[in-house]
Formats: C-alpha cells, sequence, structure tokens
C-alpha cells in the first residue's frame, strides 16, 4: 500500500494530477470519488463560515481559500485510498501521514510532515448496560486524524462514534475562537476528545464501585462462589482498552502546550494547557482503576480460595461424624460367633446410644473449633 500512497501523493501543493492504480491521471479539480467519504467542506474567514449556495469540493474550497484567504475545514469518515488520494495531492500531505490515516488503528500520536502537523486522537465512548456481566462492552473506541496546515484541516473520522458536527456548530457560534484559525480547531477537537475521557473515567469508576461492592459485601445464600472473576476481568479488558487511548496521547498534549508551533496560534497555546491538565487528571483515574481491579481480583480470587477450604473442612468433619457409626457398623456386621454384648438383650439398644453419643461429642468439638 505505501508504494501506491507515494505514487499516489505528490509532494507540491499545487499539483493538480496524481496518478490513478491503474496508472492512468487523477484529476484532482474534478469531485469524483475522492468526495464520496466528504462529511462537510467549508471555507472560514474572519470566524465565519462562507455560505455557498451549493457544498464545494475540497479542490474548490482551497482555491477560494488561497484566492481571498481565511481556511477550509474538511471533515472525512473512513475514506478508502482511493477517496483520499485526490485530497491528499491537493493539500500536499505526507504518503506516511496519509497511509495512517487510511488504515487506522494508529496510537495517540502528534507528528510534523514540513509544514503539516498530523495527530491521532482515540475517541472513546461508554456503552450503556443494565448489567455488567462477563461479556459487557464497557468502552467502544474510535478514532480522529487532523491534518492541520496554514490555510487547512481535515479530520479523517474511523468508527461510528465520536461525530465532530456538533462540535462544528459549536465552534461556528464562536467566531472570535475560529478566527484563530486551523490550530482553534485542532485544540478544540483535543478537548472535545479529552471531556469524552473525563464522562467515561466517571462512568466506569461506577462500575468498579459495583464490582467492588459486590466482592467484598456478604454473598446471597444459594450464590455461585467466584462468579465476579469473569466479569472482573472483563472490566479490566475494558480499561486496558481506556488506557491505550489516554497514556499515548500525554506526550503530544504536553507538546501542544509547551513548545512553540508556527502552526499553533500562541493564545490557542495556552488552552491546550487546560486539556493537558484535564488529560493527566484522567490518566491518573485510568492508572488507579488497573490497579484497583488488579487487588479486587486478587480479592476475590483469595475469597474463592478460602471459601473453598471452608468446604473441605466441612466435608472433612462430615466423613469424620460418619466414620463412628460406619466403624461400629463394619464390626458387628462380621460373622463371628462371639461378639460382644452379643447376647444381651438390650445390647442393641446401647450400641446405638454410644455411636449417637460419640458423633454428637465429635460434633460439638468441631463446631466449637469453627470446622462446621
Amino acid at each position: 500500500m505505501i508504494n501506491n500512497l507515494r505514487a499516489a501523493v505528490r509532494p507540491t501543493r499545487t499539483s493538480r494530477l496524481s496518478l490513478r492504480k491503474d496508472g492512468g491521471a487523477y484529476d484532482a479539480t474534478r469531485p469524483a470519488e475522492a468526495t464520496t467519504a466528504v462529511v462537510d467542506c467549508a471555507v472560514y474567514r474572519d470566524g465565519v463560515r462562507v455560505v455557498t449556495e451549493r457544498s464545494l469540493t475540497p479542490h474548490e474550497a482551497i482555491r477560494q481559500v488561497r484566492r481571498d484567504g481565511g481556511f477550509v475545514w474538511i471533515g472525512l469518515h473512513e475514506p478508502s485510498e482511493a477517496e483520499f488520494s485526490g485530497i491528499a495531492a491537493e493539500f500536499g500531505l505526507h504518503p506516511l501521514a496519509v497511509e495512517d490515516a487510511v488504515q487506522a488503528h494508529q496510537r495517540p500520536k502528534l507528528e510534523r510532515y514540513d509544514d503539516t502537523l498530523f495527530t491521532v486522537f482515540k475517541t472513546i465512548h461508554y456503552v450503556e448496560h443494565d448489567e455488567l456481566t462477563a461479556t459487557s462492552e464497557v468502552v467502544e473506541s474510535g478514532e480522529v486524524m487532523c491534518f492541520t496546515g496554514r490555510d487547512f484541516f481535515i479530520t479523517v473520522r474511523h468508527g461510528g462514534q465520536g461525530s465532530l458536527r456538533a462540535l462544528r456548530h459549536r465552534l461556528q457560534d464562536d467566531p472570535e475562537l475560529l478566527a484563530k484559525g486551523p490550530s482553534a480547531v485542532l485544540h478544540a477537537i483535543a478537548d472535545h476528545v479529552v471531556d469524552g475521557y473525563v464522562a467515561v473515567a466517571d462512568a466506569v469508576q461506577d462500575d468498579i464501585d459495583e464490582v467492588e461492592t459486590e466482592v467484598f459485601s456478604p454473598g446471597r445464600k444459594g450464590t455461585p462462589r467466584g462468579t465476579d472473576a469473569g466479569r472482573i476481568y472483563q472490566l479490566k479488558r475494558e480499561v486496558m482498552e481506556f488506557k491505550r487511548a489516554v497514556l499515548p496521547l500525554v506526550r503530544p498534549m504536553q507538546l501542544l502546550s509547551e513548545r512553540p508551533m508556527r502552526l499553533v496560534d500562541p493564545d490557542i497555546q495556552k488552552y491546550f494547557r487546560d486539556v493537558a491538565d484535564h488529560l493527566a487528571r484522567v490518566q491518573e483515574q485510568v492508572v488507579g482503576f488497573d490497579e484497583l481491579l488488579n487487588s479486587i481480583l486478587q480479592a476475590n480470587l483469595a475469597q474463592a480460595s478460602v471459601a473453598q477450604n471452608e468446604d473441605m473442612r466441612k466435608i472433612t468433619s462430615w466423613a469424620a461424624i460418619i466414620a463412628v457409626p460406619t466403624m461400629v457398623c463394619g464390626v458387628y456386621g462380621m460373622n463371628f460367633k462371639y461378639m460382644p454384648e452379643l447376647g444381651w438383650k438390650f445390647g442393641y439398644p446401647m450400641v446405638l446410644t454410644v455411636t449417637v453419643a460419640i458423633c454428637f461429642g465429635i460434633h460439638r468439638t468441631l463446631k466449637r473449633n469453627g470446622w462446621l
């Protein structure tokens, strides 16, 4: 795939032709198949969306921006290589970044290619459920890739969650912020993603509290022991997915908030500090979730082991009690002519009485020692 992308994407922004897979030429000025994955394409000038009679193609939008100023924001959802190649050629996107954007399943990161910042965010959505089970899906992840340039901003979204439509509308209601350019959109998306992390962390905390309460609460009669282990392990796996989204993003947010960048407005950089602070708090929560679930799982396994030991002690105690009548009956069941008290009238009641008394004494002793 990388060879095809290198052939499809040319380094100059002004090139209008790129190679197709069949060796022919693809005209980036035509809205061909490259626009099928475009969710929205708009030009913003002085923080206000430029209203047009019809939807603009990416080619028309960037030509208008370079002629009249402003920037273009293009949103795409799960584009294929063929669908993205025309846009990549038009904006001069680096082949490696294009490959990452098309393939998805990337770690959160921040990379710089010439005059373009490539940022990967993992979106996390909490899946509502009536009861946590060993197969419950707790979090669902998606991805948002962002290309930030001097006069353009491109988002490539993967997954069913994490729509940016509402975010775009909120930004359009704040022209003063949007007038800061593409870096303002990058901050808004970062803030949106991290706010989602905060909400999911609170919801996951409730699930962990519920599991913790059930593990350490007295068991109900008839409830199978050890059934919580599967639920705890499933919740731990979901937390691990959450962790893979949060932890790698810490370093990119630190860079955006601390290191001066030509493509990031200095005023916007101050806002990234707030996002980094929120992300640091979520990071601490997620790491704490992992450690707490480890402790809960170990406690649950320890409780199961203790319960098994208790069961074995009870079985052993009853076996000891039953051994007494078994032994007595075994002795008197032998075909010997001369047996103790065999010819006595009260021999049979006496043997039964002695047997019951011994069993009762053993039972009392075991119960007093906590075995029964």
